[in-house]
């Protein structure tokens, strides 16, 4: 047992050095799993009792060895709430994707007990995707530590992701950890030399094939030749000045210098980052508001210029119009929700607004807040806090005076590769990527933020311009290369010639089929355990017999 414990700790060191931003480890990926699959083969094959349980249990350490290590950083983004808040949220992270991982784990034991071992290894790959699907479709979505984002810093080993998205590396590193974990068990095992060696040639294989077309369509790869002129701010506002103790006009003005200080007549677009103008404004009566009377005056000089920015915007209803709204008067006769918006402000009338969609749960938004909205004016009536923003239900465009098309991400949303590639469907033709990266202060976790939007500019071979406050701003190019980028903590801004694009890639015709195809197998298979597990039961209740140890 003590063996298997120390083979599940080295998995989880593995992954973690093979994780981003760590460079030059990323191989470790393809052998990350090995250890683990060895342990977990060591249990199946013993004499001992609940086998299931040792299964679940030893993987667990593992996975929360690699989620801790990882993403250390969560409880940065969220102590501003205060420790006795912070610290039971963090757990979601650090334990839950663990507990799911193990599951899948559990599963492939399971499959082990119905059928050959190379069944239940593709089993095991479908059950992992279709948690990494959960997790990024549920309401307590966390998909920072799905597999296939660890070949963000080795960005040019993973162009096909173009086809795939994300979900095909994380395919590609479970089939290389199975087939190296298959020759290792060999290894202690008599066979013929001739397969031994065809199963170290073919491991080769799955490692080399794709880097070789990846690096081949790296270095092949052309960009359309369709300029913009693009301009980047970074502000560097502290938060507590932000939200409070700095009048969001001087911070309107910080950025409207920054911007002039690099502009042409030409500059298309102005971007600056989530939440840049901070003092909540009515959707409805938005041309009046003082702050986007400044940027309008901005703007008077440059003719097609426009500014994208972060705000906070609330709407006002007549009625609860939607299952976030919350009373606005204390009579009950209004309703308000509140959103964190991406505007586009151009030299007319016209004004789009962007709602973000894609929440940190428990920080953003009340998980699983549908089922539990009838609760809601119960804990209004106490005066309790259930605010949380609203959403809009589809991804959106937002198109310049000239009829460019952008696609707004804002800070969480960058990790939903399909989300992204929705817009980018619609007509997006660079992705404007606004965050507030304070939350993290100096650690792995805006690092990672970054190297993860190289995947989105890959995966729908768009120009990726983002505007971090106080985190890094860059400029990341159709193939995923980092042009520009400033400085963390720095207050500065920094200009671009993109090149637009309105080709569409398979990934953005066909979103996230990899994992989709993969979670219906996994639920067949959930399906088929249960079923088998239903049957052995119902037999065993009818002749009475009870179960032995040898069978848990």
């Amino acid at each position: 047992m003590r063996k298997n414990i120390l083979l599940s700790i080295l998995s989880g060191l593995l992954l973690w050095l093979a994780w981003p931003p760590i460079p030059h480890t990323t191989f470790l990926l393809f052998v990350g799993f090995v250890p683990m699959l060895v342990a977990l083969e060591n249990i199946i094959q013993s004499e001992s009792v609940r086998k299931g349980k040792k299964v679940f249990w030893t993987s667990f350490l593992g996975f929360f060895i690699w989620n801790v290590l990882s993403v250390y950083w969560v409880y940065n983004a969220i102590k501003q709430a205060g420790s006795a808040a912070a610290l039971p949220v963090t757990i979601i992270p650090y334990s839950l994707a663990p507990l799911l991982m193990s599951a899948c784990c559990w599963l492939y034991y399971r499959m082990r007990r119905l059928t050959k071992r190379n069944v239940a290894l593709f089993a095991l790959i479908c059950f992992w995707v279709g948690y990494e699907y959960l997790n990024q479709s549920w309401d307590l979505n966390f998909p920072w530590m799905t597999l296939g984002n660890g070949f963000a810093v080795s960005h040019k080993w993973v162009q096909w992701y173009e086809y795939t998205g994300v979900y095909g590396g994380t395919v590609w590193v479970w089939v290389v950890n199975m087939m190296a974990f298959l020759v290792y068990n060999g290894l202690h095992r008599p066979r013929a030399r001739a397969m031994r060696l065809k199963q170290i040639l073919a491991l080769g294989l799955i490692i080399l094939l794709p880097i070789a077309f990846s690096v081949y369509r790296y270095r092949t790869y052309q960009e359309p030749a369709n300029p913009a002129d693009i301009v980047v701010a970074q502000p560097n506002i502290d938060s507590y000045s932000k939200e409070g103790s700095m009048p969001a006009s001087q911070q309107v003005a910080i950025m409207t210098h920054l911007s002039d200080s690099l502009a042409q007549p030409n500059t298309e677009f102005f971007i600056w980052p989530e939440t840049a103008i901070p003092e909540p404004m009515n959707e409805d009566a938005i041309r009046s508001n003082n702050n986007f009377l400044q940027v309008k005056k901005f703007l008077n000089k440059y003719k097609n210029g426009n500014v994208l920015t972060g705000a906070e915007t609330f709407k006002i209803y007549n009625s609860r119009k939607t299952k976030t709204a919350s009373p606005y008067d204390p009579q009950g006769n209004e309703f308000y929700d509140n959103f964190n918006s991406a505007l586009n402000i151009e030299n007319s009338a016209e004004v789009q607004i962007y709602h973000k969609s894609k929440f940190v749960p428990g920080v953003e938004s009340m998980p699983f807040g549908n089922t539990l909205s009838f609760l809601k004016p119960v804990f209004e009536h106490l005066g309790g806090a259930t605010g949380s923003y609203a959403a809009q239900d589809e991804p959106g465009v937002l198109y310049s005076q000239s009829g460019i098309g952008v696609t707004p991400v804002i800070c969480y949303e960058s990790i939903w590769g399909e989300w992204a590639a929705t817009s980018v469907h619609k007509g997006g033709q660079f992705i404007a990527l606004i965050t507030n990266d304070i939350w993290w202060e100096n650690t792995s976790g805006k690092d990672q933020h970054l190297d993860y939007a190289k995947l989105r500019a890959i995966e729908t071979r768009r120009w990726v311009c983002r505007s971090a406050n106080t985190g890094i701003s860059a400029f990341i190019n159709e193939r995923g290369d980092i042009v520009q980028q400033t400085k963390w903590w720095t207050r500065t801004a920094i200009k671009q010639d993109i090149n637009l694009n309105s080709e569409l890639t398979f990934y953005v015709l066909n979103g996230d089929y990899i994992a989709k195809m993969c979670s219906m197998l996994a639920m067949a298979g959930i399906l088929w355990v249960v079923a088998i597990k239903a049957n052995t039961l119902r037999k065993r209740r009818k002749i009475n017999v009870p179960k032995t140890q040898s069978e848990r």
